[in-house]
């Protein structure tokens, strides 16, 4: 069903309100009239409208003037102008106030309503192009700096050819967004881009997420099961912390990179597959191997053109840009008006050391923005956000020492002014660090973090 339009008709003739309005409504359309600028634009300020039709002669404030006043407060609703003594510079002039269209009296009911109609098309197209930029954005790969203009040009290097690339970075760089990148930019944009991620797939059942199951193959198999390789055919996948992968699994994924085809479980034959793999990792894969914990020769197979990604303490450039970008994401999901951030906010943000890297900036953003005054985040909005960047911290006190041990120390008291905000809460302290819980656990192992321990001593 079409669209129904609600329209707004601004004249002092009430005649022509009368029968202006009993069209629209005839086609199904609501109507508000109103017979003076003054009232309309309160009427704009308050409701919302598909579309304006405003006559330009008026006693008192004209329908020229009710255009610029309505631009000035905010009111971007379509607006056509009308009038009976229509000449070509009060139209000129109108266009340049930014009228939609400009309709000489007496108008006909079949141009009132297919101006209606444009109207909405246009709405819908414009709908239709913010709704594609969200989609696009979520996927964009945000840069500004030298760091990443390096990491990108051999993005656009590797993405058109069919090598396998390993993806190497810290959790929360973006290696899922550089993964889809190199598909989006690859011969096979097209095709689907699949992903799993090797770390959260119980051990028993990542074959049967990755080459699928039979009928009655096990306790459970209910049907068939098309597992990943098959549905990213003609396409890509994606496997994310391919260094957990269990190594009895390792040896079946070399059968797949070496045969191009899979076998579901249960299966009795084997089923080509034409898929491009891409894999990444948080891990030191060519440490694994040494430790026996990854195989040599699935390593060469996949290890052909490694691409590594900074963390965002490396590419402190890119925060401005990135913080602007999160920020209208933010807007967008929410309906909000935009949120300043303040050149102090913005040093600070830039100053932070990001154990998290850019999945935690964007938690972040996101917290300063609900805690923002007045439609600006500030200095001590930022400090209020992230209690580690205070005057008092261990690191703001610390004068000395080599890099990598003050860095260290920073995501300690990160860590741990982070369990302390949540209540020792894991789930919504690994969230707001923009790490998952597997990971969470991982650094802080890594950092000496008892939690048990630290949970004890704070009670």
């Amino acid at each position: 069903m079409p669209k129904k339009a609600n329209l707004l008709i601004v004249d002092d003739e009430a005649n022509t309100l009368a029968s202006l309005s009993r069209a629209f409504r005839l086609a199904g359309h609501e109507a508000a009239v109103c017979d003076n600028a003054g009232k309309a634009l309160d009427l704009a300020k308050a409701q919302s409208f598909d579309l304006i039709f405003s006559d330009v002669v008026m006693p008192g404030k004209d329908g020229l003037s009710l255009l610029e006043d309505l631009r000035a407060q905010g009111v971007t609703t379509p607006v056509v102008m009308m009038s009976g003594q229509a000449h070509i510079e009060m139209a000129v002039k109108a266009t340049r106030l930014g009228a939609l269209d400009f309709l000489e009296k007496p108008i006909s009911t079949d141009r009132l309503l297919l101006t209606v109609e444009n109207v909405l098309k246009l709405e819908r197209l414009e709908s239709e192009n913010r709704q594609l930029k969200q989609r696009l954005g979520k996927h964009e790969i945000i840069w500004s700096g030298e760091v990443m203009r390096k990491v990108m040009a051999q993005v656009e290097r590797v993405a058109a050819s069919e090598s396998r690339v390993c993806i190497l970075g810290e959790t929360g760089t973006g290696k899922e967004l550089v993964a889809r990148t190199l598909h989006e930019r690859s011969p096979r944009a097209g095709g689907p881009f699949v992903t799993l991620n090797c770390a959260a797939v119980p051990a028993e059942l990542i074959e049967s997420e990755l080459f699928g199951h039979e009928k009655g193959s096990f306790t459970g198999a209910a049907g068939r099961h098309i597992g990943k390789f098959e549905q990213a055919e003609h396409g890509t996948i994606f496997l994310d912390e391919i260094g957990d992968m269990p190594l009895p699994m390792q040896a079946k994924l070399l059968r797949v990179l070496e045969e191009a085809e899979i076998e579901r479980i249960g299966g009795d034959k084997p089923i080509a597959v034409d898929v491009r793999v891409l894999v990444a990792t948080h891990r030191n894969l060519e440490g694994l191997v040494r430790e026996g914990k990854f195989r040599q020769d699935l390593f060469h197979r996949v290890y052909v053109f490694p691409l590594m990604l900074p963390p965002l303490r490396e590419r402190r450039d890119d925060i401005p840009a990135l913080v602007e970008h999160f920020s209208g994401q933010v807007c967008a999901q929410n309906g909000w008006k935009p949120v300043a951030f303040a050149p102090a906010a913005i040093s600070a943000l830039a100053a932070y050391a990001w154990p998290g890297n850019v999945r935690e900036l964007r938690n972040v953003v996101e917290r300063l923005m609900l805690l923002a005054t007045e439609n600006q985040v500030t200095l001590e909005t930022v400090r209020a956000a992230l209690p580690a960047m205070g005057g008092d911290s261990e690191v703001a006190r610390s004068s000395g020492g080599l890099l990598a041990d003050r860095v260290q120390s920073f995501e300690r008291e990160t860590i741990l002014a982070e369990l302390k905000r949540w209540n020792f809460h894991i789930t919504n302290t690994a969230k707001a660090l923009g790490l998952e819980r597997s990971h969470f656990y991982k650094k802080a192992e890594q950092l000496g973090i008892d939690i048990q321990k630290q949970r004890r001593d704070d009670l």
